[in-house]
């Protein structure tokens, strides 16, 4: 293939660069397009546009290959933890046992909230919104450390990424206890990620529950150039502290189109246990365009023949289930939903599969976690990824401050009119 790009525009020709990733993809550098041609490109969502080169995440949509550093989801979420990976992905290489060690410490260590940032979120009611009130706290917590905000050099950033992965945990769960009346529970650095969450959540431990929240955790850290992640190195390249750049990755993460499809999926269960419980009925509601309804948690926008997290994650779903022993019948529901569409035609042939947004919510629900909740479970497992986002974005030299242009379908130039004459 050529290494050169040409593009004809009003009869003129414009030569561009063409970029070849690790793995074979190809992008066409348009850096220099306006300035020689007075000309850009438009695209609705920037499905076809490159922001940046990284080397954090390699996903494959036509293929279901999702690999973090290099290494498959799969062999991550069968040999790692959550505290390990989120160290491959900010520094691109599996941990020794000591840089481990340093790393985990660091993390638990950190953990506590300041106090000023605990008044702070006991001021919101109870049934405030879980990410508003962390997308409020995680900012807030820019003000208690100005000596982490500015110049970013390796031990600072080292600091920051190991104290976020703490207090986020700790936020999470401090909200929680303060709308459900009860007195919070301190991080305990004796238990592990996983472990401490549920301590925190609900005074109690069990190692096999824990290992599947830490798998789920995992399955979410990173997920190339997302909607959040996006928003977190648009954020940070206008010289944003970071505590700015996360807050808004969290507020993005918490549309409906973006984090909330786990959500969606257990309200939806909640409007057919409403209406009987006849999930068969519901499926073939699906398959009918006259009818509104829409399945939640069933095919991919980026996978388009399976999501390789969905098949890790329903294991864990299952051992969570079992080990709980949980009798909900939202989630008889959910998976006679999951059984029939597996070997319903239509679906099959469509590649409408359950994806990780449906096996998550069922196993939120089953762990106690309230709905409104589910959508910070997913900021605690992408953080990682943010930070190692917003990290690789600041050490990339010539990074610009993001700003899109557009084609603009407003009035020509016009003359004032005074108000007496309108």
């Amino acid at each position: 293939m050529s290494d050169k790009a040409k593009l004809t525009i009003d009869g003129n020709d414009y030569e561009l660069p063409v970029i070849k990733g690790s793995e074979g993809e190809t992008g066409i550098d348009i850096t220099t397009l306006r300035g020689s041609s007075k000309t850009i490109t438009i695209d609705n969502g920037f499905m076809n546009t490159g922001s940046c080169q990284s080397s954090i995440t390699f996903l494959n949509g036509e293929k279901g290959i999702l690999r973090y550093r290099g290494y498959p989801i799969e062999q991550l979420a069968e040999k790692s933890n959550f505290l390990e990976v989120s160290y491959l992905l900010n520094y691109g290489e599996l941990p020794s046992q000591d840089e481990l060690s340093k790393f985990s410490n660091m993390v638990k260590d950190q953990a506590a909230l300041p106090d000023g940032v605990k008044k702070i979120i006991d001021q919101f009611p109870a049934d405030a919104h879980p990410m508003g009130v962390m997308a409020a706290g995680m900012v807030a917590l820019s003000g208690f450390y100005p000596d982490l905000i500015g110049e970013y050099d390796d031990e600072m950033k080292y600091k920051l990424i190991t104290q976020l992965m703490g207090q986020a945990k700790a936020m999470a769960c401090y909200f929680y206890k303060r709308s459900k009346g009860e007195d919070p529970v301190a991080p305990n650095s004796e238990l592990d990620y996983p472990s401490d969450f549920l301590n925190m959540m609900f005074s109690t431990v069990d190692p096999e529950v824990a290992k599947a929240l830490d798998v789920l955790l995992i399955l979410h850290a990173d997920h190339e150039q997302n909607c959040s992640a996006s928003t977190v190195r648009v954020v940070g390249s206008s010289q944003a502290n970071l505590f700015a750049s996360v807050s808004a990755g969290i507020s993005a993460l918490w549309g409906p189109l973006h984090g909330g499809a786990n959500q969606a999926v257990l309200e939806m269960l909640e409007a057919i246990q409403k209406d009987g419980g006849d999930h068969k009925r519901y499926l073939e509601k699906a398959k009918d365009k006259s009818d509104p309804f829409k399945l939640m948690g069933f095919g991919h926008r980026v996978y388009k023949n399976f999501d390789p997290r969905a098949t890790i994650i329903k294991k864990a779903c299952d051992t969570v289930l079992e080990k709980l022993g949980v009798n909900d019948p939202l989630l008889g529901i959910a998976k006679g939903l999951e059984e029939e569409a597996l070997k319903d035609p239509y679906f099959v042939e469509r590649k409408l599969y359950p994806n990780v947004d449906f096996y998550s919510g069922i196993i939120y629900r089953a762990l106690g976690i309230p709905t409104n909740m589910f959508t910070v479970m997913f900021v605690l497992g992408r953080l990682p990824g943010w930070l190692a986002q917003w990290k690789e974005m600041t050490e990339t030299k010539g990074v610009k401050i993001a700003r899109p242009r557009q084609i603009y379908t407003g009035f020509n130039e016009r003359n004032y009119v005074d108000v007496d004459k309108r």
